[in-house]
């Protein structure tokens, strides 16, 4: 069975129990620095957008509601007569629900809006659906096939845009994960990440993010599965630049080896159900077990952003004390809302700053 925590006793509500012991001015540089961040106004389409601190200070929001709301029982009606308009051209358990909930929390109103209930791009265009939201609601979060969807909407929008996810990238996933490696490890800065599976848009996501955070990044894909050449030669920038490792392999073990965290995903997305058979094939030895966790750090951990199968990840490690998935889709509520007052909102976090 999976590791189930109290809230009393969770990660976080430690975590930040010792932030609170400490003396405020241990975090006063640090906390400045990140207070004068403002990203109100912007859109999140990738997080290749956001420098270093951008992405600390949303990890930071994001800690801070789901201390105040969650463990000390606050109301916070922060988006109070603002609504979104969520697009979803491919449907979604964890981005549906913890947008709907997160936004409804915070005092808003949500509204789905599924392939069935508006012709993106077929009977309407997309300049025109832009427009026309914009003068609806505060924000669009759109779960779409194609990333230039989300760039024609930016473009002709005057209101911010969230990629729920693309065919490129899967920023608001990745927020999640690093808040909750956050939570667990207490600091992100020298973690060493090691993803297996496909080279997808949540690996994209990873390798936009993961340098900015101080995290190693080493992936293993199968040779034809690498991941997209153009994210890769920005991802050795940002490594060069913030004098992180990233390593491409093709061999699970190798990029297992001295990991602190293992993450996988699906190995058949969406749209790909008839590639199903071949990929399979193309993915064998592939799957995340205790033998691969076996060459990793004695404090390994494992990520995987559902919904997941046999093939991807063994019962033992899945359901296992190591597995952070649980907590891991929990903070797709956190992040989105973090990521969505900082964008509507001139919100300054009320606890110590996170430790990077």
């Amino acid at each position: 069975m999976p590791l189930r925590l109290s809230a009393a006793k969770s990660p976080l509500s430690r975590y930040f129990q010792s932030l609170h012991s400490c003396s405020a001015r241990a975090f006063g540089a640090g906390a400045a620095c990140l207070g004068s961040v403002n990203l109100k106004g912007r859109s999140c389409l990738t997080l290749k957008d956001f420098s270093s601190d951008e992405i600390k200070k949303l990890l930071w929001v994001s800690g801070d509601l789901k201390h105040r709301i969650k463990h000390e029982k606050q109301y916070l009606p922060l988006l109070q007569g603002k609504s979104i308009a969520m697009i979803f051209e491919k449907r979604s358990t964890r981005t549906r629900m913890s947008t709907e909930t997160g936004f409804a929390l915070l005092g808003g109103h949500p509204c789905f809006l599924t392939s069935q209930d508006i012709h993106l791009g077929v009977n309407e265009s997309c300049t025109d659906t832009a427009r026309v939201l914009s003068g609806f609601c505060d924000v669009v979060l759109a779960r779409v096939y194609k990333h230039l969807t989300l760039e024609e909407l930016d473009r002709e929008a005057s209101i911010p845009i969230i990629n729920g996810l693309s065919d490129l990238y899967h920023p608001i996933q990745i927020l999640a994960d690093f808040l909750t490696l956050q939570e667990h490890y207490g600091s992100l800065n020298g973690l060493t990440v090691s993803w297996i599976g496909d080279g997808n848009n949540v690996l994209h996501s990873f390798m936009m993010t993961a340098a900015k955070l101080g995290v190693h990044l080493k992936v293993a894909t199968p040779k034809g599965y690498e991941p997209d050449k153009g994210v890769t030669e920005e991802a050795h920038r940002l490594a060069k630049q913030h004098g992180t490792q990233l390593i491409l392999t093709s061999d699970p073990m190798e990029a297992a080896r001295d990991s602190n965290v293992l993450v996988t995903d699906t190995w058949v997305s969406m749209g790909q159900e008839e590639e199903k058979k071949k990929r399979l094939k193309d993915f064998h030895g592939y799957q995340i077990s205790m033998q691969t966790g076996s060459v990793a750090k004695s404090d390994w951990t494992f990520l995987h952003c559902l919904p997941r199968k046999m093939e991807e990840v063994d019962d033992q490690v899945f359901y296992s004390s190591r597995s952070l998935v649980f907590s891991e889709a929990e903070n797709r509520k956190w992040t989105i809302m973090g990521l969505i007052v900082s964008l509507l909102t001139d919100y300054t976090p009320q606890i110590p700053m996170l430790k990077f």
